[in-house]
Protein backbone atom coordinates (compact mmCIF):
# COMPACT_ATOMS: atom_id res chain seq x y z
CA UNK A 1 0.00 0.00 0.00
CA UNK A 2 2.78 2.59 0.78
CA UNK A 3 4.31 1.93 -2.66
CA UNK A 4 1.06 2.78 -4.45
CA UNK A 5 0.75 6.04 -2.51
CA UNK A 6 4.34 6.93 -3.38
CA UNK A 7 3.78 6.34 -7.09
CA UNK A 8 0.75 8.62 -7.16
CA UNK A 9 2.55 11.37 -5.24
CA UNK A 10 5.42 11.26 -7.76
CA UNK A 11 2.92 11.47 -10.60
CA UNK A 12 1.21 14.54 -9.16
CA UNK A 13 4.60 16.21 -8.52
CA UNK A 14 5.65 15.50 -12.13
CA UNK A 15 2.49 17.12 -13.46
CA UNK A 16 3.16 20.27 -11.47
CA UNK A 17 6.81 20.45 -12.57
CA UNK A 18 5.98 19.98 -16.22
CA UNK A 19 3.43 22.76 -16.10
CA UNK A 20 6.33 25.22 -15.64
CA UNK A 21 8.99 23.78 -17.94
CA UNK A 22 9.12 24.50 -21.66
CA UNK A 23 11.01 21.42 -22.82
CA UNK A 24 8.95 18.64 -21.16
CA UNK A 25 7.81 15.83 -23.39
CA UNK A 26 5.18 13.15 -23.30
CA UNK A 27 7.93 10.63 -22.44
CA UNK A 28 8.87 12.63 -19.34
CA UNK A 29 5.23 12.47 -18.19
CA UNK A 30 4.06 8.97 -18.59
CA UNK A 31 0.55 9.55 -17.33
CA UNK A 32 -1.32 11.19 -20.25
CA UNK A 33 -0.30 12.14 -23.82
CA UNK A 34 -0.08 15.92 -23.57
CA UNK A 35 2.32 17.87 -25.90
CA UNK A 36 4.32 20.93 -24.71
CA UNK A 37 5.97 23.39 -27.08
CA UNK A 38 8.47 26.13 -26.38
CA UNK A 39 7.13 29.70 -26.88
CA UNK A 40 8.51 31.51 -29.94
CA UNK A 41 9.23 35.20 -30.25
CA UNK A 42 7.82 35.36 -33.74
CA UNK A 43 4.56 37.16 -33.06
CA UNK A 44 2.52 34.01 -32.40
CA UNK A 45 2.57 34.28 -28.58
CA UNK A 46 -1.18 34.74 -28.31
CA UNK A 47 -1.84 31.48 -30.07
CA UNK A 48 0.72 29.68 -27.97
CA UNK A 49 -0.77 30.98 -24.73
CA UNK A 50 -4.21 29.82 -25.74
CA UNK A 51 -2.85 26.38 -26.57
CA UNK A 52 -0.99 26.22 -23.24
CA UNK A 53 -4.10 27.21 -21.28
CA UNK A 54 -5.97 24.43 -23.00
CA UNK A 55 -3.30 21.90 -22.03
CA UNK A 56 -3.37 23.08 -18.39
CA UNK A 57 -7.11 22.51 -18.22
CA UNK A 58 -6.62 19.02 -19.61
CA UNK A 59 -3.95 18.39 -16.98
CA UNK A 60 -6.30 19.55 -14.18
CA UNK A 61 -9.01 17.20 -15.37
CA UNK A 62 -6.54 14.33 -15.51
CA UNK A 63 -5.29 15.14 -12.00
CA UNK A 64 -8.82 14.89 -10.65
CA UNK A 65 -9.16 11.48 -12.33
CA UNK A 66 -5.90 10.33 -10.78
CA UNK A 67 -7.02 11.43 -7.32
CA UNK A 68 -10.31 9.56 -7.73
CA UNK A 69 -8.48 6.42 -8.91
CA UNK A 70 -6.14 6.68 -5.91
CA UNK A 71 -9.06 6.86 -3.46
CA UNK A 72 -10.77 3.85 -5.07
CA UNK A 73 -7.64 1.74 -4.96
CA UNK A 74 -6.92 2.67 -1.33
CA UNK A 75 -10.46 1.69 -0.30
CA UNK A 76 -10.23 -1.59 -2.20
CA UNK A 77 -6.87 -2.48 -0.60
CA UNK A 78 -8.12 -1.71 2.94
CA UNK A 79 -11.15 -3.95 2.38
CA UNK A 80 -8.94 -6.74 1.02
CA UNK A 81 -6.57 -6.48 4.03
CA UNK A 82 -9.50 -6.62 6.47
CA UNK A 83 -10.97 -9.67 4.77
CA UNK A 84 -7.59 -11.37 4.73
CA UNK A 85 -7.07 -10.56 8.45
CA UNK A 86 -10.53 -11.83 9.46
CA UNK A 87 -10.07 -14.98 7.46
CA UNK A 88 -6.65 -15.64 8.99
CA UNK A 89 -7.94 -15.03 12.53
CA UNK A 90 -10.87 -17.40 11.99
CA UNK A 91 -8.50 -20.05 10.69
CA UNK A 92 -6.17 -19.69 13.69
CA UNK A 93 -9.11 -19.79 16.16
CA UNK A 94 -10.51 -22.92 14.53
CA UNK A 95 -7.08 -24.55 14.72
CA UNK A 96 -6.71 -23.70 18.43
CA UNK A 97 -10.18 -25.06 19.29
CA UNK A 98 -9.42 -28.25 17.40
CA UNK A 99 -6.09 -28.61 19.23
CA UNK A 100 -7.71 -28.08 22.64
CA UNK A 101 -10.31 -30.74 21.89
CA UNK A 102 -7.64 -33.19 20.77
CA UNK A 103 -5.61 -32.53 23.94
CA UNK A 104 -8.70 -32.94 26.14
CA UNK A 105 -9.59 -36.24 24.49
CA UNK A 106 -6.00 -37.42 24.94
CA UNK A 107 -5.98 -36.53 28.65
CA UNK A 108 -9.28 -38.36 29.24
CA UNK A 109 -7.93 -41.37 27.37
CA UNK A 110 -4.74 -41.41 29.48
CA UNK A 111 -6.70 -40.99 32.75
CA UNK A 112 -8.92 -43.93 31.85
CA UNK A 113 -5.94 -46.19 31.20
CA UNK A 114 -3.73 -45.33 34.22
CA UNK A 115 -4.74 -47.28 37.37
CA UNK A 116 -4.48 -45.94 40.92
CA UNK A 117 -5.67 -42.37 40.36
CA UNK A 118 -8.68 -40.80 42.05
CA UNK A 119 -11.24 -39.68 39.50
CA UNK A 120 -14.19 -37.49 40.48
CA UNK A 121 -17.69 -38.76 39.88
CA UNK A 122 -18.80 -35.56 38.15
CA UNK A 123 -17.38 -33.04 35.72
CA UNK A 124 -16.79 -30.08 38.05
CA UNK A 125 -15.46 -31.58 41.25
CA UNK A 126 -14.74 -29.53 44.36
CA UNK A 127 -13.26 -32.15 46.65
CA UNK A 128 -10.63 -32.09 49.37
CA UNK A 129 -9.00 -34.90 51.31
CA UNK A 130 -8.33 -34.43 55.02
CA UNK A 131 -7.35 -36.48 58.03
CA UNK A 132 -5.76 -36.65 61.47
CA UNK A 133 -3.42 -38.91 63.43
CA UNK A 134 -3.38 -39.00 67.25
CA UNK A 135 -0.80 -41.33 68.77
CA UNK A 136 -1.17 -41.76 72.57
CA UNK A 137 0.84 -43.18 75.42
CA UNK A 138 -0.91 -43.77 78.75
CA UNK A 139 0.44 -45.02 82.06
CA UNK A 140 -1.05 -45.46 85.53
CA UNK A 141 1.81 -45.06 88.00
CA UNK A 142 -0.52 -45.34 90.98
CA UNK A 143 -3.97 -46.89 91.31
CA UNK A 144 -5.67 -48.33 94.39
CA UNK A 145 -6.96 -51.88 94.47
CA UNK A 146 -10.56 -50.76 93.98
CA UNK A 147 -9.63 -49.39 90.54
CA UNK A 148 -8.54 -52.88 89.50
CA UNK A 149 -12.06 -54.06 90.36
CA UNK A 150 -13.45 -51.56 87.87
CA UNK A 151 -10.90 -52.39 85.19
CA UNK A 152 -10.94 -56.12 85.76
CA UNK A 153 -7.18 -55.94 86.36
CA UNK A 154 -4.59 -53.35 87.19
CA UNK A 155 -4.76 -50.59 84.55
CA UNK A 156 -2.06 -51.36 82.00
CA UNK A 157 0.15 -48.97 80.09
CA UNK A 158 -0.69 -48.62 76.45
CA UNK A 159 0.61 -47.07 73.24
CA UNK A 160 -2.04 -46.85 70.56
CA UNK A 161 -3.54 -44.61 67.93
CA UNK A 162 -6.45 -42.80 69.52
CA UNK A 163 -7.57 -41.49 66.14
CA UNK A 164 -6.52 -42.47 62.65
CA UNK A 165 -8.93 -40.74 60.34
CA UNK A 166 -9.11 -39.86 56.69
CA UNK A 167 -12.03 -38.31 54.87
CA UNK A 168 -13.29 -36.41 51.88
CA UNK A 169 -15.59 -33.43 51.58
CA UNK A 170 -16.70 -31.13 48.82
CA UNK A 171 -19.43 -29.34 46.91
CA UNK A 172 -21.84 -31.01 44.52
CA UNK A 173 -23.14 -27.68 43.22
CA UNK A 174 -23.54 -24.12 44.51
CA UNK A 175 -25.74 -25.10 47.46
CA UNK A 176 -25.18 -28.81 48.11
CA UNK A 177 -22.17 -30.43 49.79
CA UNK A 178 -21.08 -33.67 51.44
CA UNK A 179 -18.60 -35.04 53.99
CA UNK A 180 -17.36 -38.51 54.89
CA UNK A 181 -14.75 -39.38 57.50
CA UNK A 182 -13.53 -42.90 58.22
CA UNK A 183 -11.95 -44.02 61.52
CA UNK A 184 -9.23 -46.69 61.34
CA UNK A 185 -7.81 -46.58 64.86
CA UNK A 186 -9.86 -49.68 65.68
CA UNK A 187 -7.52 -51.91 63.69
CA UNK A 188 -9.61 -54.67 62.17
CA UNK A 189 -12.83 -52.87 63.11
CA UNK A 190 -12.97 -49.64 61.10
CA UNK A 191 -15.89 -47.29 61.60
CA UNK A 192 -17.01 -43.87 60.45
CA UNK A 193 -17.55 -40.49 62.06
CA UNK A 194 -19.04 -37.61 60.05
CA UNK A 195 -21.05 -38.98 57.14
CA UNK A 196 -23.65 -36.59 55.79
CA UNK A 197 -24.98 -34.55 52.92
CA UNK A 198 -25.88 -30.89 53.34
CA UNK A 199 -27.64 -27.89 51.84
CA UNK A 200 -26.51 -24.32 52.45
CA UNK A 201 -28.30 -20.98 52.20
CA UNK A 202 -31.76 -22.49 52.53
CA UNK A 203 -34.72 -20.25 53.54
CA UNK A 204 -35.40 -20.27 57.30
CA UNK A 205 -33.17 -23.28 58.07
CA UNK A 206 -29.83 -21.89 56.77
CA UNK A 207 -27.47 -24.89 56.56
CA UNK A 208 -29.13 -28.32 56.74
CA UNK A 209 -27.21 -31.51 57.55
CA UNK A 210 -28.63 -35.00 56.95
CA UNK A 211 -26.72 -38.03 58.19
CA UNK A 212 -24.29 -38.91 60.99
CA UNK A 213 -23.10 -35.73 62.72
CA UNK A 214 -22.66 -34.20 66.16
CA UNK A 215 -25.57 -33.58 68.48
CA UNK A 216 -25.57 -29.94 69.67
CA UNK A 217 -24.69 -30.28 73.35
CA UNK A 218 -21.49 -30.53 75.31
CA UNK A 219 -19.33 -27.53 74.32
CA UNK A 220 -16.16 -29.59 74.77
CA UNK A 221 -17.56 -32.22 72.41
CA UNK A 222 -18.56 -29.65 69.81
CA UNK A 223 -14.94 -28.49 69.80
CA UNK A 224 -12.83 -30.52 67.43
CA UNK A 225 -10.31 -32.87 69.03
CA UNK A 226 -7.76 -31.05 66.87
CA UNK A 227 -8.17 -27.91 68.99
CA UNK A 228 -9.15 -29.09 72.49
CA UNK A 229 -6.78 -28.12 75.30
CA UNK A 230 -6.78 -31.48 77.14
CA UNK A 231 -6.12 -34.93 75.69
CA UNK A 232 -9.45 -36.43 76.75
CA UNK A 233 -12.80 -34.80 77.36
CA UNK A 234 -14.32 -34.29 80.85
CA UNK A 235 -16.31 -37.03 82.59
CA UNK A 236 -19.72 -35.48 82.14
CA UNK A 237 -19.34 -34.42 78.51
CA UNK A 238 -18.44 -37.92 77.36
CA UNK A 239 -20.91 -39.63 79.72
CA UNK A 240 -23.94 -37.71 78.43
CA UNK A 241 -22.86 -37.60 74.79
CA UNK A 242 -20.69 -40.62 74.08
CA UNK A 243 -18.86 -40.08 70.78
CA UNK A 244 -21.36 -37.23 70.15
CA UNK A 245 -22.42 -38.23 66.62
CA UNK A 246 -25.78 -39.79 65.76
CA UNK A 247 -27.88 -40.16 62.62
CA UNK A 248 -30.20 -37.18 62.29
CA UNK A 249 -31.16 -33.98 60.54
CA UNK A 250 -30.32 -30.50 61.78
CA UNK A 251 -30.43 -26.80 61.00
CA UNK A 252 -27.32 -24.69 61.63
CA UNK A 253 -26.91 -20.94 61.36
CA UNK A 254 -25.72 -17.60 62.73
CA UNK A 255 -26.80 -13.99 62.53
CA UNK A 256 -25.20 -11.30 60.38
CA UNK A 257 -23.19 -9.72 63.20
CA UNK A 258 -22.03 -13.19 64.39
CA UNK A 259 -23.13 -12.43 67.93
CA UNK A 260 -25.36 -15.50 67.96
CA UNK A 261 -25.33 -18.96 66.40
CA UNK A 262 -27.65 -21.93 66.76
CA UNK A 263 -28.13 -25.62 66.02
CA UNK A 264 -31.28 -27.66 66.37
CA UNK A 265 -32.70 -30.84 64.95
CA UNK A 266 -33.76 -34.44 65.50
CA UNK A 267 -31.54 -37.48 66.03
CA UNK A 268 -31.73 -41.17 66.74
CA UNK A 269 -30.22 -41.82 70.19
CA UNK A 270 -28.47 -45.11 69.44
CA UNK A 271 -24.76 -44.99 68.56
CA UNK A 272 -24.54 -46.69 65.18
CA UNK A 273 -21.30 -45.51 63.60
CA UNK A 274 -19.45 -48.69 64.57
CA UNK A 275 -22.12 -50.97 63.12
CA UNK A 276 -24.59 -51.15 60.25
CA UNK A 277 -27.13 -48.67 61.64
CA UNK A 278 -30.10 -49.39 63.86
CA UNK A 279 -32.68 -52.10 63.28
CA UNK A 280 -35.74 -51.72 65.48
CA UNK A 281 -39.37 -50.66 65.46
CA UNK A 282 -38.54 -48.18 68.24
CA UNK A 283 -36.69 -45.21 66.75
CA UNK A 284 -35.63 -43.81 70.16
CA UNK A 285 -35.89 -40.27 68.75
CA UNK A 286 -34.51 -37.13 70.31
CA UNK A 287 -34.91 -33.43 69.60
CA UNK A 288 -32.01 -31.22 70.63
CA UNK A 289 -30.75 -27.68 70.23
CA UNK A 290 -28.13 -25.16 71.26
CA UNK A 291 -28.07 -21.37 71.33
CA UNK A 292 -24.66 -19.71 71.66
CA UNK A 293 -23.97 -16.00 72.13
CA UNK A 294 -20.80 -13.97 71.70
CA UNK A 295 -21.75 -10.71 73.44
CA UNK A 296 -18.15 -9.44 73.38
CA UNK A 297 -15.54 -9.96 70.69
CA UNK A 298 -12.56 -7.61 70.38
CA UNK A 299 -12.31 -6.93 66.66
CA UNK A 300 -9.42 -4.46 67.00
CA UNK A 301 -7.09 -7.11 68.45
CA UNK A 302 -8.13 -9.80 66.00
CA UNK A 303 -10.25 -11.66 68.55
CA UNK A 304 -7.76 -11.83 71.43
CA UNK A 305 -10.63 -10.99 73.74
CA UNK A 306 -14.12 -12.53 73.72
CA UNK A 307 -16.95 -13.84 75.86
CA UNK A 308 -19.08 -16.85 74.97
CA UNK A 309 -22.29 -17.95 76.66
CA UNK A 310 -24.33 -20.96 75.65
CA UNK A 311 -27.32 -23.07 76.60
CA UNK A 312 -28.29 -26.46 75.18
CA UNK A 313 -31.03 -28.99 75.76
CA UNK A 314 -32.65 -32.16 74.51
CA UNK A 315 -35.74 -34.30 74.99
CA UNK A 316 -35.91 -37.93 73.93
CA UNK A 317 -37.83 -41.18 74.06
CA UNK A 318 -35.52 -44.15 74.74
CA UNK A 319 -36.65 -47.77 74.56
CA UNK A 320 -36.73 -48.49 78.29
CA UNK A 321 -38.81 -51.61 77.83
CA UNK A 322 -35.62 -53.65 77.74
CA UNK A 323 -32.24 -53.69 79.47
CA UNK A 324 -30.51 -54.92 76.31
CA UNK A 325 -28.37 -52.96 73.85
CA UNK A 326 -31.52 -51.61 72.18
CA UNK A 327 -32.04 -49.28 75.17
CA UNK A 328 -30.24 -45.96 74.64
CA UNK A 329 -30.81 -44.81 78.24
CA UNK A 330 -27.27 -45.49 79.43
CA UNK A 331 -24.59 -43.04 80.62
CA UNK A 332 -20.96 -44.06 80.96
CA UNK A 333 -17.42 -42.81 80.49
CA UNK A 334 -13.77 -43.57 81.05
CA UNK A 335 -11.74 -41.66 83.65
CA UNK A 336 -10.55 -38.92 81.24
CA UNK A 337 -7.83 -41.31 80.06
CA UNK A 338 -7.61 -44.47 77.97
CA UNK A 339 -8.18 -47.85 79.58
CA UNK A 340 -10.32 -50.91 78.93
CA UNK A 341 -13.54 -50.43 80.91
CA UNK A 342 -15.77 -47.45 81.67
CA UNK A 343 -15.25 -46.77 85.35
CA UNK A 344 -18.45 -44.70 85.55
CA UNK A 345 -21.46 -46.58 84.14
CA UNK A 346 -25.20 -46.53 84.92
CA UNK A 347 -25.91 -49.58 82.78
CA UNK A 348 -29.08 -49.76 80.64
CA UNK A 349 -31.81 -48.10 82.69
CA UNK A 350 -34.86 -50.34 82.63
CA UNK A 351 -38.18 -48.53 82.50
CA UNK A 352 -36.77 -45.33 81.00
CA UNK A 353 -39.71 -43.62 79.33
CA UNK A 354 -38.24 -40.21 78.46
CA UNK A 355 -34.93 -38.45 79.04
CA UNK A 356 -33.97 -34.79 78.95
CA UNK A 357 -30.78 -32.75 79.15
CA UNK A 358 -29.86 -29.19 80.11
CA UNK A 359 -26.41 -27.74 79.54
CA UNK A 360 -24.88 -24.37 80.44
CA UNK A 361 -21.50 -23.22 79.12
CA UNK A 362 -19.24 -20.16 79.22
CA UNK A 363 -15.84 -19.13 77.84
CA UNK A 364 -13.90 -15.98 78.72
CA UNK A 365 -10.70 -15.13 76.86
CA UNK A 366 -8.38 -12.20 77.54
CA UNK A 367 -5.25 -12.35 75.42
CA UNK A 368 -3.16 -15.39 76.37
CA UNK A 369 -5.50 -16.37 79.22
CA UNK A 370 -8.68 -18.41 78.89
CA UNK A 371 -11.24 -19.56 81.48
CA UNK A 372 -14.07 -21.93 80.51
CA UNK A 373 -16.54 -24.35 82.04
CA UNK A 374 -19.77 -26.33 81.65
CA UNK A 375 -22.52 -27.75 83.77
CA UNK A 376 -24.79 -30.52 82.47
CA UNK A 377 -27.68 -32.42 83.99
CA UNK A 378 -29.80 -35.30 82.66
CA UNK A 379 -33.18 -36.42 83.92
CA UNK A 380 -34.60 -39.88 83.24
CA UNK A 381 -38.33 -40.39 83.73
CA UNK A 382 -39.17 -44.01 84.45
CA UNK A 383 -42.50 -45.77 84.33
CA UNK A 384 -44.08 -46.01 87.76
CA UNK A 385 -43.89 -49.78 87.93
CA UNK A 386 -40.10 -49.71 87.69
CA UNK A 387 -39.02 -46.91 89.98
CA UNK A 388 -38.71 -43.20 90.66
CA UNK A 389 -37.34 -40.66 88.26
CA UNK A 390 -33.56 -40.16 88.13
CA UNK A 391 -31.18 -37.22 87.80
CA UNK A 392 -27.47 -37.23 87.05
CA UNK A 393 -25.17 -34.22 86.71
CA UNK A 394 -21.62 -32.95 86.53
CA UNK A 395 -19.37 -30.29 85.14
CA UNK A 396 -15.89 -28.89 84.87
CA UNK A 397 -13.94 -25.64 85.01
CA UNK A 398 -10.59 -25.12 83.34
CA UNK A 399 -8.02 -22.37 82.88
CA UNK A 400 -5.30 -22.12 80.25
CA UNK A 401 -2.47 -19.70 79.55
CA UNK A 402 -0.29 -19.29 76.44
CA UNK A 403 3.28 -18.91 77.71
CA UNK A 404 4.45 -17.59 74.34
CA UNK A 405 1.71 -14.95 74.07
CA UNK A 406 -0.67 -16.39 71.46
CA UNK A 407 -4.41 -16.70 72.07
CA UNK A 408 -7.00 -19.40 71.51
CA UNK A 409 -8.99 -18.30 68.42
CA UNK A 410 -12.79 -18.31 68.45
CA UNK A 411 -15.14 -19.39 65.66
CA UNK A 412 -18.17 -17.11 66.04
CA UNK A 413 -20.16 -18.84 63.31
CA UNK A 414 -20.20 -22.14 65.23
CA UNK A 415 -19.45 -21.14 68.83
CA UNK A 416 -16.33 -23.30 69.19
CA UNK A 417 -12.54 -23.00 69.37
CA UNK A 418 -10.55 -22.33 66.21
CA UNK A 419 -7.05 -23.27 65.04
CA UNK A 420 -4.18 -21.75 67.01
CA UNK A 421 -1.30 -20.35 64.95
CA UNK A 422 2.05 -20.01 66.76
CA UNK A 423 3.93 -16.75 66.43
CA UNK A 424 6.92 -18.91 65.52
CA UNK A 425 6.85 -22.51 64.31
CA UNK A 426 9.09 -25.11 65.91
CA UNK A 427 12.20 -25.95 63.88
CA UNK A 428 15.89 -26.73 64.30
CA UNK A 429 18.15 -26.36 61.23
CA UNK A 430 21.65 -25.28 60.25
CA UNK A 431 22.07 -22.12 58.23
CA UNK A 432 24.50 -21.63 55.36
CA UNK A 433 27.26 -20.78 57.83
CA UNK A 434 26.75 -23.96 59.82
CA UNK A 435 25.09 -22.33 62.82
CA UNK A 436 22.01 -23.96 64.39
CA UNK A 437 18.83 -21.88 64.20
CA UNK A 438 15.76 -22.80 66.23
CA UNK A 439 12.11 -21.89 66.54
CA UNK A 440 10.31 -22.51 69.83
CA UNK A 441 6.76 -23.04 68.59
CA UNK A 442 3.93 -22.11 70.98
CA UNK A 443 3.66 -23.29 74.60
CA UNK A 444 0.55 -23.53 76.74
CA UNK A 445 -0.14 -24.63 80.30
CA UNK A 446 -3.58 -25.53 81.68
CA UNK A 447 -5.42 -27.02 84.65
CA UNK A 448 -8.89 -28.56 84.88
CA UNK A 449 -11.15 -29.71 87.70
CA UNK A 450 -13.89 -32.12 86.64
CA UNK A 451 -16.61 -34.06 88.43
CA UNK A 452 -19.59 -36.28 87.59
CA UNK A 453 -22.32 -37.96 89.60
CA UNK A 454 -24.03 -40.88 87.87
CA UNK A 455 -25.61 -42.31 91.03
CA UNK A 456 -29.25 -41.78 92.00
CA UNK A 457 -31.85 -43.99 93.69
CA UNK A 458 -31.11 -47.59 92.76
CA UNK A 459 -28.78 -46.72 89.88
CA UNK A 460 -25.16 -46.83 91.08
CA UNK A 461 -23.23 -45.39 88.16
CA UNK A 462 -20.49 -43.95 90.34
CA UNK A 463 -19.04 -40.57 91.17
CA UNK A 464 -15.81 -39.20 89.79
CA UNK A 465 -13.51 -36.27 90.58
CA UNK A 466 -10.27 -35.37 88.87
CA UNK A 467 -7.64 -32.64 88.70
CA UNK A 468 -5.66 -32.54 85.46
CA UNK A 469 -2.50 -30.58 84.72
CA UNK A 470 -1.64 -30.05 81.06
CA UNK A 471 1.16 -28.71 78.89
CA UNK A 472 0.75 -28.27 75.15
CA UNK A 473 3.58 -27.69 72.71
CA UNK A 474 2.34 -26.42 69.33
CA UNK A 475 4.95 -27.18 66.68
CA UNK A 476 2.94 -25.42 63.97
CA UNK A 477 -0.78 -24.85 63.29
CA UNK A 478 -1.23 -28.50 62.26
CA UNK A 479 0.94 -30.44 64.72
CA UNK A 480 1.48 -30.45 68.47
CA UNK A 481 2.42 -32.54 71.49
CA UNK A 482 0.22 -32.79 74.61
CA UNK A 483 1.11 -33.88 78.14
CA UNK A 484 -1.50 -34.57 80.88
CA UNK A 485 -1.09 -35.63 84.48
CA UNK A 486 -4.30 -36.66 86.27
CA UNK A 487 -5.07 -37.01 89.97
CA UNK A 488 -8.45 -38.72 90.18
CA UNK A 489 -10.87 -40.66 92.35
CA UNK A 490 -13.81 -42.94 91.55
CA UNK A 491 -16.42 -43.78 94.20
CA UNK A 492 -19.22 -46.31 94.04
CA UNK A 493 -21.58 -45.61 96.98
CA UNK A 494 -23.23 -48.64 98.57
CA UNK A 495 -20.49 -50.89 97.24
CA UNK A 496 -17.28 -52.08 98.88
CA UNK A 497 -13.82 -52.56 97.45
CA UNK A 498 -14.84 -50.84 94.20
CA UNK A 499 -13.23 -47.57 93.17
CA UNK A 500 -10.50 -45.50 94.71
CA UNK A 501 -7.81 -43.02 93.80
CA UNK A 502 -5.66 -43.20 90.71
CA UNK A 503 -2.90 -41.28 88.93
CA UNK A 504 -2.59 -41.26 85.16
CA UNK A 505 -0.03 -39.85 82.74
CA UNK A 506 -0.84 -39.23 79.09
CA UNK A 507 1.17 -38.02 76.11
CA UNK A 508 -0.18 -37.39 72.63
CA UNK A 509 1.55 -36.68 69.33
CA UNK A 510 -0.93 -35.30 66.84
CA UNK A 511 -1.14 -33.93 63.30
CA UNK A 512 -4.01 -33.06 61.02
CA UNK A 513 -4.08 -32.28 57.33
Amino acid sequence: MPRIISNYVVAVAALAAMAFTSNATAQDFNAYPVTFRKLQDDGTAGQEEASLAEQIEEMKARLEELEYDLKEKLDDERANDSRKSDTAFDKRLTAIESSVKVQGDSIEDIDSQIPGFVISGHKKPKMKIFGRLHLDWWSFPDAEDGIAALEGEDPEDRVAFRRMRIGVSGDLNDTMFYKYEGEFAGGNDPSYRDAYIGFRDTPLFNTILIGNHKRPYGYDHLNSSRYNIFIERPYIVEAFNQDSRRIGISSNGFNKSKTANWRFGAWHQELTQEGIGFISDHYQPEIAGRLALTPWYDETSGGRGYLHLGVSGSYGWPDGSTATADNAARYRTRAESRHKNRWLDTGRILGADTNNLLGLEAVFNAGAFQLSGEYMTVGVNRVDAIGENLRFDGGYVQAAYMLTGEHMPWNRERGVLGRLKPFENFFSVRDCEGDVKRGLGAWQTAVRYSWADLTDQDIIGGQGDSLTFATNWYWNPYARMQFNYILGEINRPATTDVGGEYNAVGVRFMVDF
